[in-house]
C-alpha cells in the first residue's frame, strides 16, 4: 500500500489517532481511576526487581466502567490464555465465541466505525465484514513465539501478558493489571515514566512482578477503553507494518 493511493500519510496518522482519542467516549473520566505512582525508578533501577513502591498503583478504579459491553466482553477473553510461551493454545468453542462478541461490540462504537470508514477509503477494505475478518486475524489468529507451538496472539501479547524465558512479556493493558493486582496476583514495584497528561488515557512506564516474574518495562494507557487500545493498536500494524 506504500506506492497505492492506499498509503497513510505521517500527518493522516496524526489527525486520525487525535479524532480516535475524540470518539474514546468509555474512556475513564475524573474520579473513575485514582492512582499511586509512589516510587520513580531511575535508569539502573527498572532491572532490579525491588519493590520500591508499597502500596499498590491503584488506590481506586469505579468499576462500573466494567459493566460496559466493550469492556465487559473484553474482560471475558482474559483467563482464554496459557501464559507460558512454548505451550500450544487450545481454542474451544466458547472462547471463539467470546472472540466474536468482543469484535461485535467494538464495531458498535463510533470509534471503531470511523477507523472502518477511514481505512474503506484508503482502499484496505471493502466492506465491515472483510474488516471485522481481518481484526479477528490479526488480533486472534495463533502464531509461534517458541519451540514452532502455535501459543500465542497479538492479544494475548498485548493485551493479557505472556511469560518467555522467566520474563513477563507484552502485558500493556491497564485493566488486566488492575484486575490482576486486586487478586494479589500482580505487584507493582516502582514506574520509570509518568506521562504529561492530566486526564485520561494517561501513559505510564510500569516495572511489577506478576507471580514472581519480572516486567522491566511495560508501558500502559491508562483509562482508555478496550476499543480506543485495539483501534489505534490495528491503525499503526495497519500502516507501518514492521516499523516505528
Amino acid at each position: 500500500f506504500s506506492s497505492s493511493r492506499g498509503s497513510i500519510s505521517e500527518q493522516e496518522l496524526l489527525q486520525l489517532s487525535e479524532q480516535l482519542h475524540e470518539l474514546d467516549h468509555n474512556r475513564a473520566r475524573p474520579g473513575d481511576i485514582a492512582l499511586s505512582p509512589q516510587h520513580r525508578a531511575g535508569p539502573g533501577q527498572t532491572g532490579d526487581k525491588q519493590d520500591r513502591s508499597p502500596q499498590p498503583l491503584y488506590k481506586f478504579v469505579n468499576e462500573e466502567l466494567f459493566s460496559k459491553p466493550t469492556y465487559a466482553s473484553f474482560i471475558k477473553l482474559l483467563d482464554n490464555y496459557q501464559r507460558a510461551t512454548g505451550r500450544e493454545e487450545e481454542v474451544t468453542a466458547e472462547e471463539l465465541q467470546e472472540q466474536d462478541q468482543f469484535l461485535e461490540e467494538v464495531m458498535k462504537t463510533e470509534l471503531m466505525q470511523k477507523l472502518f470508514v477511514f481505512l474503506q477509503g484508503k482502499g484496505r477494505f471493502s466492506s465491515r465484514q472483510e474488516f471485522v475478518r481481518a481484526l479477528q486475524q490479526m488480533w486472534f489468529g495463533l502464531y509461534s513465539r517458541g519451540d514452532g507451538q502455535r501459543d500465542s496472539s497479538g492479544f494475548e501479547h498485548v493485551f493479557s501478558g505472556e511469560v518467555k524465558k522467566g520474563k513477563v512479556s507484552g502485558f500493556h493493558n491497564w485493566i488486566r493489571f488492575y484486575l490482576l493486582e486486586r487478586q494479589g496476583a500482580l505487584n507493582y514495584l516502582s514506574h520509570s515514566f509518568d506521562g504529561p497528561w492530566d486526564s485520561f488515557p494517561d501513559v505510564l512506564g510500569l516495572q511489577f512482578s506478576w507471580d514472581g516474574f519480572h516486567k522491566e518495562l511495560g508501558s500502559a494507557l491508562i483509562g482508555c477503553s478496550p476499543e480506543f487500545e485495539l483501534g489505534l493498536y490495528t491503525l499503526c500494524f495497519l500502516a507501518r507494518p514492521g516499523r516505528a
